[in-house]
């Protein structure tokens, strides 16, 4: 793989190989219109029938598909070159998010269109997401691996910091059409960062292999393996409470802290910067080892952290809480999927991946449902509570199973 050296410091190592480079900044510009979408659509939808089941469910549609299809997608991102399947998903994204666009800006948007167009985003990101946690492989040598990992995820969650915010001025101004607009057009960013790829010839002859197997030899890996099953299981227990907050925050805004949308992209802004810190402060890590741990501890300050958002009733507490609340979150989450990569072989690293994809993303209808339902009679605040302790009782319990198991 042709490299380019760059200044680089022990955090951001895995930039000076020239196509992860291309795949990380375009994929910044990318996932940053992403999250301006998530805002804007967030709050029409608000906005459009101020019931935060309606938020709870359009977010469980668009989460649906993961859980249904993720597996055959993996299957598929085993099987297929994952970076043409990459970038026939990127495609797809982006018309669905320019017919958004027609349809708010025309004045035309129904509750059911948002509905049928998260669902189909989401069909999209089940084909999407293993091929891109499987792809970040090839783009860098393994001992670069945690680290690149690591980064992607910070990609991620700079996006999140950056595009909430951005998202919150614009729906204040000028409305959600133009936000769905410019998610559209950073699709192009992508794109063309794909195209730019130098890609090795790679042989293809351990996914033939794979061809008459589909998903039951991925499921079969990784029950055979204890520490997945159990990081796995970490991962789904954040995937079904850790979000809440998020999930919640336009009712937040306009029942607890009584603001507009402007509130409510600077809270969703700060909870993706501290994601942002927790996801670089995994880059810089050199030893390959206690993944599990850090996952472990990610999940009981995460717990304490939203059981603290709960009992806030003032906006300047929770923006200095909400960061604690996205990096322990991002420590359950890039440490999982780092520890997954490393102890997947190529040949099933999509299967595995799609496992970890359905695990979280896929999970998520049931969680948000469930959050969006319980916030309707009980309240936000007294929701979030309940997410906090069980996710604190839950992690505690899998931080002292491990501690055990290391020690048999």
């Amino acid at each position: 793989m042709p490299l380019t050296e760059v200044p680089c410091t022990r955090t951001f190592r895995s930039l000076r190989h020239r196509n992860f480079r291309l795949f990380y900044f375009g994929q910044l510009i990318s996932i940053t219109g992403i999250w301006m979408q998530h805002v804007a659509q967030a709050w029409l939808v608000y906005r459009m029938t101020e019931s935060s089941f309606m938020l709870g469910l359009v977010s469980a549609t668009a989460l649906v598909p993961i859980l249904l299809f993720g597996l055959p997608g993996g299957v598929l991102a085993d099987r297929l070159s994952r970076y043409r399947l990459f970038i026939v998903t990127q495609l797809l994204a982006m018309i669905q998010a320019f017919t958004l666009c027609v349809l708010t800006l025309a004045g035309w948007v129904q509750i059911w269109h948002v509905l049928v167009l998260a669902f189909l985003l989401g069909l999209v990101h089940a084909l999407e997401m293993p091929a891109r946690h499987s792809f970040v492989a090839e783009l860098v040598p393994r001992e670069d691996l945690p680290n690149a990992v690591a980064l992607n995820s910070s990609q991620i969650h700079l996006a999140r910091f950056i595009g909430p915010a951005i998202a919150g001025w614009l729906v204040a101004w000028v409305g959600e059409g133009l936000v769905f607009l410019i998610n559209g057009m950073t699709f192009v960013a992508v794109i063309v960062a794909l195209l730019a790829l130098r890609l090795p010839s790679r042989a293809q002859a351990a996914r033939h292999e794979q061809r008459s197997r589909g998903v039951g030899e991925g499921l079969r890996f990784a029950w055979r393996h204890l520490d997945i099953r159990g990081v796995l299981s970490m991962v789904g227990r954040v995937s079904l409470v850790g979000t809440s907050a998020a999930v919640l925050m336009p009712v937040f805004v306009a029942q607890v802290f009584h603001s507009g949308a402007q509130s409510l992209g600077l809270l969703l802004g700060m909870m993706g910067g501290g994601s942002l810190v927790g996801a670089l402060m995994l880059a810089r890590r050199k030893k390959t080892v206690g993944l599990e741990s850090i996952v472990a501890a990610g999940g009981i300050v995460a717990g304490v952290a939203l059981i603290l958002f709960a009992l806030t009733h003032t906006l300047w507490l929770a923006l200095l809480i909400l960061p604690a609340v996205g990096f322990s979150l991002t420590m359950v989450i890039a440490s999982s999927n780092a520890f997954l990569q490393l102890t997947t072989p190529d040949s099933l690293r999509g299967r595995v991946m799609s496992l970890y994809t359905v695990t979280f993303h896929g999970l998520m209808p049931l969680g948000v449902l469930m959050v969006g339902a319980l916030a309707e009679y009980v309240g936000a605040s007294l929701t979030v509570m309940v997410c906090g302790v069980f996710l604190f009782l839950t992690a505690s319990v899998f931080a002292f199973a491990f501690r055990r198991v290391a020690h048999t």
